[in-house]
């Protein structure tokens, strides 16, 4: 570790311009290090994978391929390097002397980070007394917050003060990343590609120090409201098109390749447009029709995106998650019922969602998304009530009018 001395203390040497990000994926390599490494910060990835962190080692640097119809746009994050997560002494002393820090894992992998992040704090809060550090959710996860919050409050000291030491910011991340090729991760195991859109929006409010100066950040007041404009417009528009198009056109691989068809083009921007009336309504000082109109079309444009080769499999696949009771579908639809608007194009979603079955370019589906499958077998009520946590004693108009839907 390094230390500076002030006087008869001995402090931590923190690097201000430092990212240290648990999350080496597409979206930790292609976004939110691309942006903080264009900005003039030191990129430490924290992962378990030792490919992808040697790799990062070795050359550090890496390509992301920006992916559009007017051609291919490369470019080279540099200044980058890697620490495997199993080497808790190096992760611990990063976090100590971090700038900043981002996180990208998925929801499940959440709880097995915190604590090495929790001894991270300590070492920093010993050697610098109340240095605040600031902690970017980039997991697109209602409640980002209060999730790692709860999570660090089980293993960080009682006499650590979190609320005044460590800010947690929410974020709407609406980038999007296909699954790559096998070949091209044979080639470049960092390589990953992207769409042009490179704009984080994050919580403004929540950060204990100033917001960081790096192009692409869009900081918000009212998060909550863009949480759930990414999930109740953007997602749930992928489930739309991706679940209505595979029930329709199932031989169809790419996604650019159903939205090229009108009906699908046409049940995903009228599902969108369902939901946008019900966020317009419980967000009233955030949102106009007028620009969830725009917002949509352009999303509309970006899933027809031929050149970055998004699949109907990616878009759809994790159905337990994404017929979750708070996820994209089942959560505006309760909002929906809350304020007795129509709700009826995104039911016909749900349901469409159950005849699900695409696959991977190995022709390979989950474990989990095969277990779905056996359950839906089991009738569209029955996922309503276990999976999306529709009861039929809270909502049974709801079951009642998806039995009447006709496929």
């Amino acid at each position: 570790m390094a230390f500076v001395e002030e006087g008869t203390m001995k402090r931590l040497s923190v690097n201000n311009k430092k990212l240290v990000l648990f999350g080496a994926g597409k979206i930790g390599r292609s976004f939110i290090g691309q942006l903080f490494s264009r900005s003039g910060y030191e990129v430490v990835f924290v992962d378990i994978d030792e490919k992808v962190i040697s790799g990062l080692n070795r050359h550090g640097k890496y390509r992301v391929i920006i992916k559009s119809d007017d051609g291919d746009e490369t470019i080279w994050v540099e200044n980058v390097k890697g620490v495997l997560v199993s080497d808790a002494d190096k992760v611990i002393e990063e976090v100590a002397a971090a700038g900043i820090l981002a996180i990208s894992v998925g929801q499940n992998a959440i709880p097995k980070i915190i604590p090495i992040i929790a001894k991270g704090l300590e070492l920093r809060n010993e050697y610098n007394p109340g240095l605040s550090l600031d902690i970017i959710l980039a997991e697109n996860l209602r409640d980002a917050a209060m999730i790692v919050r709860d999570e660090l409050k089980k293993h960080i000291s009682p006499s650590f003060d979190l609320e005044k030491n460590v800010g947690l910011i929410e974020t709407s991340i609406g980038k999007m990343v296909p699954i790559m090729p096998k070949s091209a991760m044979v080639n470049d195991p960092l390589l990953v590609f992207a769409e042009p859109y490179n704009t984080l929006i994050l919580d403004k409010n929540s950060f204990k120090n100033s917001v960081p100066k790096v192009e692409g950040l869009a900081p918000k007041d009212n998060m909550p409201a863009w949480v759930d404009r990414k999930s109740f417009i953007h997602n749930l528009g992928h489930a739309a098109a991706a679940y209505y198009g595979y029930w329709k056109y199932p031989d169809l691989i790419y996604l650019y390749e159903i939205m090229s068809k009108k009906d699908v083009y046409e049940t995903a921007r009228a599902t969108m447009l369902q939901s946008a009336d019900v966020l317009i309504k419980h967000y009233p000082d955030d949102f106009t029709k007028a620009d969830l109109i725009a917002h949509i079309d352009d999303l509309l444009h970006r899933f027809s995106n031929k050149a970055l080769g998004d699949t109907v499999f990616r878009v759809g696949q994790d159905l337990y998650r994404k017929l979750g009771p708070e996820d994209r579908l089942a959560g505006v639809l309760k909002l929906a019922l809350n304020y007795k608007m129509p709700y009826d194009k995104i039911l016909y979603i749900i349901a469409c969602a159950l005849n699900f079955k695409a696959t991977d370019e190995q022709g390979k589906r989950s474990e989990n998304d095969r277990k779905f499958s056996s359950e839906a077998e089991l009738g569209i009520s029955y996922i309503l009530e276990s999976i999306s946590k529709l009861e039929k004693n809270k909502y049974p108009e709801i079951h009642i009018e998806v039995q009447n839907l006709i496929f």
